[in-house]
């Protein structure tokens, strides 16, 4: 991470096929501002044109925050304006909600209110053995509404209200218990490098349209997503990774993915 003095709230960096998104407001527990939802927002727009991309990395700088959730020392920490109907977090939501780039939370340290948010919002999740998560807003006279709109089918309902209701924060191992986070390690990076590694040899037209698809039927009762998935199934076959990957599997080689 860059240490640079007077850098943007939020670094957007490019590693490779990775876009490394990484809040950098360590003087706030990497607190969320409108900056940065807002430079998030843009960050996701703009990667879901670039086929070069393969996968979207959120995190925060330094090892003691990851997201610590809205920033409390700011008179408009919430809204600056009750009149609009679309809120700045919401709306990155939505924005991460459409992304068919699969977007991968580092927790490199606390992940609280807000900041669970931007955990839902990612496809995985790697964390420190370190990081604690947390709902505290009930301690300060509000609640998670927004994110539990992203928490409510990540986590088991009654520990979901125990959250919401109590304020009290888990740990690492009890993250990965209940299902928030895919891994927990001492060295979150190479965790991380591992997980990036299994899923950037594979098709990014799979997962591309993957994503799509997963998303789409997620509010689905059974009919209705069985009657487009066995239609979405048709799309896949007829993408040239496809026809690769059968070649490539028939000839007992490496496929060579085009990406389309």
């Amino acid at each position: 991470m860059s240490d640079t003095a007077n850098a943007p709230e939020l670094l957007v960096e490019r590693r490779g096929a990775v876009l490394w998104l990484t809040i950098q407001r360590e003087e706030r527990r990497n607190a969320m501002s409108h900056g940065v939802l807002a430079g998030m927002g843009r960050a996701l727009d703009e990667a879901q044109a670039d086929r070069s991309l393969r996968a979207i990395v959120v995190t925060g700088a330094g090892s003691k925050a990851f997201c610590a959730g809205a920033d409390l020392q700011s008179a408009n920490a919430f809204t600056t304006d009750y009149s609009e109907p679309y809120a700045p977090l919401a709306l990155l939501l939505r924005r991460a909600k459409a992304s068919t780039l699969p977007l991968i939370a580092r927790v490199n340290g606390a992940c609280m209110a807000g900041g669970m948010g931007l955990l839902a919002m990612c496809d995985m999740a790697v964390a420190s053995s370190h990081a604690v998560f947390g709902l505290p807003e009930v301690k300060v006279g509000v609640f998670p509404a927004q994110v539990l709109s992203v928490l409510q089918h990540l986590v088991p309902r009654r520990k979901l209200a125990e959250m919401c209701l109590t304020g009290e924060p888990l740990t690492a191992a009890q993250a990965l218990e209940y299902g928030l986070v895919n891994y927990v390690d001492d060295d979150v990076d190479a965790k991380l490098d591992w997980l990036l590694q299994r899923l950037l040899d594979k098709s990014p037209a799979a997962i591309r349209r993957g994503l799509y698809t997963m998303k789409k039927i997620e509010a689905m009762g059974f009919e209705e997503a069985a009657a487009f998935t066995e239609s979405q199934i048709a799309l896949f076959t007829l993408t040239e990774d496809a026809k690769e990957g059968q070649q490539a599997f028939q000839q007992k080689r490496k496929p060579q993915w085009k990406g389309n």
